[in-house]
């Protein structure tokens, strides 16, 4: 995502920034590719920094910040790119009152990402106007004021490009297996997707419209999505943000009892029938009917 960030920033801007990673390699792929200086010395990189980007994993952000916290200047803002660690956190760790959380997606690896933003109090219109202008050379940007929305957004945006490539994945696999070759099985699939997304924008018509448009009745995509439906296709989907929603809200200490949990079917269906009888039935009839 640092790459992201620079790659998409006008090569003015590379001439006043600087990068720091523990990998010498990583490192000197920031210095070949934009020619910025780079270290391995977190805290001289952000000395006299106006803003500090923190791109870690979520393991090693107390350790990244307890090594610049003493040389960051307390007027700069911290822009956290930085899955599931709240703006406190953030604000305690790094002793800066301006911090700004970010979930970005890897689409921004080529401008085409979507970053859903929220800032502290402490981030005025300058800081914020800063922080539009990096973020908006990954791609759009969306700023909330419920930090909330942060973890809801993770689910969505953040981990969704992962739920499109598995459903082209899938597609592409079936299509080779009908025998068309895997790279024309690819191009019918992903250029069908990408015109699919740039219609929905281009008409402004909800999906569900848009899909009832091409469903005839009887017809071949009627019984596509009859079998989906019969699959639990929206169901499937539905849980799956909702595991990673609740799973951002974990990472950040937060408590993830919340959506249909309830609603899951247990593991092992025909055990949880059948489970009360062993207390009545002989051991063998447990043995021989529970897996």
């Amino acid at each position: 995502m640092a790459e992201a960030i620079l790659g998409g920033l006008p090569p003015v801007n590379w001439d006043c920034t600087q990068a720091s990673d523990y990998n010498t390699a990583r490192a000197g792929v920031f210095k070949e590719r934009f020619g910025i200086r780079v270290s391995l010395d977190n805290a001289a990189v952000v000395e006299g920094a106006k803003v500090v980007i923190l791109a870690v994993k979520p393991p090693n952000v107390d350790t990244a910040l307890s090594t610049v916290r003493d040389s960051m200047d307390p007027n700069c803002v911290l822009v956290s790119i930085v899955a599931g660690v709240p703006m406190a956190d953030l604000q305690r760790l790094s002793g800066c009152p301006a911090v700004v959380r970010t979930m970005p997606n890897t689409p921004a690896m080529i401008g085409k990402g979507i970053t859903v933003w929220c800032a502290t109090d402490a981030v005025d219109d300058d800081k914020a106007s800063k922080v539009k202008r990096i973020l908006r050379a990954m791609g759009d940007e969306i700023l909330v004021q419920d930090e909330n929305l942060l973890d809801m957004a993770t689910a969505i945006s953040g981990s969704g490009p992962a739920y499109h490539y598995m459903m082209m994945e899938a597609m592409v696999e079936t299509g080779v297996h009908m025998g068309f070759s895997r790279d024309v099985a690819r191009e019918l699939v992903v250029k069908t997707m990408r015109g699919s997304v740039e219609y929905v924008i281009a008409t402004g018509e909800h999906p569900a419209q848009l899909r009832n448009d091409i469903t005839s009745p009887g017809g071949t995509t009627a019984a596509a999505l009859y079998e989906m439906e019969k699959g639990r296709f929206r169901t499937v989907m539905a849980d799956s943000l909702w595991a990673a929603y609740r799973r951002s809200l974990e990472m950040g200490g937060h408590d993830a009892s919340i959506g249909p949990v309830s609603q899951r079917r247990p593991a092992h269906c025909f055990s949880a029938v059948l489970r009360p009888f062993c207390a009545v039935f002989p051991p063998f009839f447990c043995a021989v009917w529970l897996p």
